[in-house]
């Protein structure tokens, strides 16, 4: 079992690798990083251990290698935090050593203030270089005024060096997790609707009901990676001196398209819940079949919609594209006429529970009325 999963996990590594080489995307950003990182701590052993033959080398090349951040604002940010760090943290030590005179002393002194600066919630993951400072200059007694100056200037040059590779050498620009997150919501959704409306057509029960409100789930988890996805790409415009220099850069698409989706969510979430409060002993929706049949060519129209979105994403419309987008949404809209028509005729049980869906489905075409042609199309 342990040589099948080594297997799978080399299987997998090799297929990343593979994408990173032919394709762009995740696995190529990461390589890019992951070089980046490597380059900018060779190039700061070079200036600080090979040329300066500077004492201790060593702090040039590891604050270089833990700059190369996802973002020029995230590596500046880090880098002010860890030379404030290990500032702090060669002060506290030599202040110790000054007053006890014993190493095992001192850092008994030395690291609980070093630890609880760490924690800092401003500092984030970059607390570690607090206490590790202590302990690196205790245990190899670097104390003395010119010993601090130099951790402090190599530092320093470290962090410059790491910086700037990762500002003016193919910058981040975080745009694809934007792109692929927004492809997602209407990939989810186009799935979550086609499988209500097969459902709906062949008599759905309470475990179909089920299953949707765990689809419903998972697309919520989508939308908050979208927002984190935003997040992102907006820190990785801050301070990027090359956003608008690398090949093949592209706008950003607009936040109009996440609240779009949001809204989506919210009139498929309703239209679940309705469902899903039908399909206990006392199924209002069940029968007649005509109900049932035309919410399902509905839900089913919508699926379409939500699919040419997905498929269009990104790709320049022509009027066939929009045509086919309108025929769709036609098909939807003669559905939504034939429930509200039937509903004179129905039992008042099921009436309560028609209604309630006819309602929910007209706000969500009326969403797909007035975004017609925006999300993931640029005309």
């Amino acid at each position: 079992m342990r040589m099948r999963r080594l297997g799978w996990e080399l299987a997998a590594t090799a297929g990343s690798l593979r994408r990173a080489f032919t394709s762009a995307g995740r696995e190529r950003d990461a390589c890019v990083q992951a070089l980046k990182a490597a380059g900018a701590a060779v190039a700061a052993w070079a200036v600080v251990g090979a040329w300066w033959d500077a004492p201790m080398a060593l702090m040039a090349p590891w604050t270089a290698v833990a700059l190369v951040q996802g973002t020029v604002y995230r590596s500046v940010r880090t880098g002010i935090q860890q030379l404030a760090l290990i500032a702090a943290g060669t002060f506290l030590a030599a202040g110790a050593a000054m007053i006890t005179g014993n190493v095992m002393a001192a850092m008994a002194l030395a690291l609980p203030p070093a630890a609880l600066l760490g924690i800092h919630n401003r500092f984030g993951d970059q607390g570690v270089y607090a206490p590790t400072t202590v302990i690196f200059a205790l245990a190899y007694g670097t104390l003395s005024g010119e010993d601090m100056a130099h951790r402090l200037a190599e530092t320093a040059v470290g962090a410059v060096i790491g910086i700037s590779v990762n500002a003016l050498l193919l910058p981040p620009v975080h745009l694809r997790g934007v792109e692929e997150a927004l492809s997602a919501m209407a990939r989810e959704h186009s799935s979550l609707l086609r499988m209500m409306a097969d459902d709906l057509a062949a008599g759905y029960a309470e475990e179909d009901a089920a299953r949707w409100r765990g689809r419903v789930a998972q697309i919520s988890a989508t939308l908050e990676g979208l927002r984190n996805a935003r997040i992102w790409n907006r820190e990785s415009y801050r301070f990027n001196p090359g956003q608008r220099m690398r090949r093949g850069f592209r706008d950003v698409p607009s936040i109009d398209h996440d609240a779009y989706w949001e809204r989506f969510l919210d009139r498929t979430s309703a239209i679940v819940d309705n469902l899903a409060a039908a399909a206990g002993e006392e199924r209002g929706l069940a029968q007649p079949p005509p109900a049932r049949l035309m919410l399902a060519r509905l839900l089913g129209a919508v699926a379409d919609v939500c699919e040419w979105d997905r498929t269009r994403w990104g790709l320049h419309s022509d009027e066939a594209d929009l045509a086919r987008r309108d025929a769709a949404e036609d098909r939807a809209e003669q559905a939504l006429a034939r429930l509200k028509s039937g509903l004179a005729d129905e039992e008042p049980e099921t009436v309560v529970t028609v209604g309630a869906l006819s309602a929910s489905g007209q706000q969500l075409l009326r969403l797909l009325g007035g975004a017609s042609g925006t999300p993931g199309v640029r005309s």
